[in-house]
């Protein structure tokens, strides 16, 4: 159950959907408009750009969803298991996020589409360091299933079952810090443009360090 998750999993969701929502607000408001976070919406224009022809666009939205899968991968490979407890090493695959937003702050910047590459591979790695665990399904890039779950718990609280108040904290908190973080991503797009990706990229890194050092204090 929700209950048996660490205590500080509530911070460290807020602050990853607060990520990415500013990094999906930048891809979206970027030259391209594209969404890099969730690839839901990616795979249907996939679907109909193969049917409009259109191969350049098509490379370029594989090239995006692969990416994503790429990420997962690394995490799967740095956090093995299917839990969250301390000793894992959070703290390294942060550090890579920041660094693959910083590449795709360097293309970006450039008008180079590859940078779509690097921004959803970091979106990857992130959603996959929050795995299942007790039957508790945390993600932190989208929503959708967010607000899935939600509301299968306010239609069993209408037949009368318990609230789990701690499961819908923790899911109210991702949906809040997605949408702030768009909201920071677009303030913050519009005065430094991609530069931008400098902020999460620095919150990645700031997020390792405390968790380094609350690692070290706990053991």
């Amino acid at each position: 159950m929700i209950s048996q998750l660490p205590k500080w999993v509530e911070f460290g969701a807020f602050i990853l959907a607060l990520v990415a929502g500013y990094v999906n607000a930048i891809g979206l408001l970027g030259f391209d408009h594209q969404s890099v976070s969730h690839l839901s919406g990616t795979a249907t224009l996939l679907g109909t750009g193969v049917y409009q022809g259109s191969l350049q666009n098509a490379f370029h939205l594989v090239g995006v969803l692969l990416s994503f899968l790429a990420g997962a991968s690394i995490a799967g490979f740095l956090l093995h298991g299917f839990t969250l407890k301390l000793g894992r090493h959070y703290d390294t695959a942060l550090v890579i996020e920041a660094l693959l937003l910083l590449i795709a702050l360097a293309f970006l910047y450039n008008e180079q589409f590859i940078g779509h590459f690097f921004a959803s591979a970091a979106c990857g790695l992130q959603n996959a360091l929050a795995t299942t665990y007790s039957g508790a399904i945390i993600r932190t890039t989208h929503v959708t299933g967010i607000f899935t779950d939600l509301g299968i718990m306010l239609g069993a609280l209408c037949r009368g079952e318990k609230l789990d108040t701690r499961k819908a904290k923790l899911f109210l908190l991702i949906i809040t810090g997605f949408i702030f973080g768009g909201t920071a991503g677009a303030i913050l797009f519009g005065m430094f443009q991609f530069f931008s990706l400098i902020a999460p990229a620095g919150v990645c890194l700031v997020i390792a360090m405390i968790y380094n050092v609350y690692l070290r204090k706990a053991v």
